[in-house]
């Protein structure tokens, strides 16, 4: 029993710091210098397309902790909260390969999703449905206004990251400017 004991955990403490490795470094995200209003629209549109997919991990749990904090005073809530956490920490933030159902790989976003749902209809299911629709929102409306305002001229982004896909064959990045 002991041993099974440890090797929970073991995967729980390495799950949580592979959680931690795939977030981008919050540092990054809330650099005050990267934030500026856009010029335009279609900047602003940019932005939030950019932002959401480099940071869509740390966004994911600013608005898993801004669902938290409105479940404070529900204890009923607030422990189907952290069995559902659990399932976001072993499904969505501590995986490193794409996570695979009958040989199939399925899309991060595709995860991303369905275990929103999940929390969303569990949450409900304890009639806490206000605070999930206000926190939601709140949450969401923090990710979007971030998003829009920091500036991505410093994001470094793979192609298979972009939300405009792949720009290029070249695997060296050479550019002709027309």
């Amino acid at each position: 029993m002991s041993g099974e004991t440890t090797g929970l955990a073991t995967r729980l403490r390495e799950s949580t710091q592979s959680a931690m490795a795939t977030s981008r470094p919050w540092g990054e995200l809330l650099d005050p210098t990267a934030l500026s209003l856009p010029s335009s629209v279609s900047d602003a549109t940019t932005r939030l397309a950019q932002n959401l997919t480099h940071f869509r991990s740390n966004y994911a749990k600013v608005v898993l902790l801004v669902l938290f904090l409105s479940l404070i005073f529900h204890p009923l809530s607030m422990v189907v909260f952290l069995l559902v956490f659990a399932a976001w920490v072993f499904l969505y933030f501590s995986r490193e390969e794409p996570l695979t159902v009958a040989g199939a790989a399925v899309d991060d976003r595709l995860v991303l999703a369905a275990l929103g749902v999940v929390t969303v209809v569990a949450l409900v299911l304890t009639h806490v449905w206000l605070n999930v629709v206000v926190s939601i929102a709140i949450g969401a409306g923090l990710v979007s206004l971030h998003a829009v305002l920091r500036s991505t001229d410093d994001l470094v982004m793979d192609d298979q990251q972009s939300p405009y896909g792949q720009l290029s064959d070249d695997p060296h990045g050479t550019y002709t400017i027309i």
